[in-house]
């Protein structure tokens, strides 16, 4: 079975459903689509950043065939078709968007230390969750 991605007029994923197979994704989404009014688009539960990954121990595939338009689909992500990628919502005005991956980037990189942090938009800083 395969995970489909619900379009609407204005290029949002309004919902993601599962259906169809893997060899016959044109006609699923078409006819879907058709029917339902809306663009369907096949998008792929374990690819991430443009990469596939392995679903039993979260390493990239052999096969990256299966790494359907840059990331799985959620409800409220952007369909670009001139990317032909799925963007998650923007989460903060300073982040910008990886061309390649098609995901949102801080301007300072994501401590690498082991710690829990939250980005806090006001002082454009990775603050340290303690709990």
């Amino acid at each position: 079975m395969g995970h489909y991605a619900l379009i609407n007029n204005n290029n949002f994923v309004d919902q993601v459903i599962t259906g169809g197979g893997d060899s016959d994704d044109i006609m699923f989404e078409t006819l879907y689509g058709d029917f339902h009014n809306c663009v369907a688009k096949r998008t792929s539960y374990n690819t991430r950043g443009g990469v596939h990954y392995q679903a039993d121990n979260n390493t990239p595939s052999l096969d990256q065939s299966k790494a359907f338009r840059k990331n799985y689909a959620g409800i409220g992500y952007y369909y670009d078709s001139i990317r032909d990628a799925f963007i998650p919502p923007k989460p903060f005005p300073s982040w910008t968007l990886n061309e390649q991956s098609c995901l949102w980037q801080s301007p300072i990189p994501y401590p690498n230390d082991g710690k829990m942090y939250t980005w806090n938009e006001g002082t454009g800083k990775w603050i340290e969750i303690n709990f």
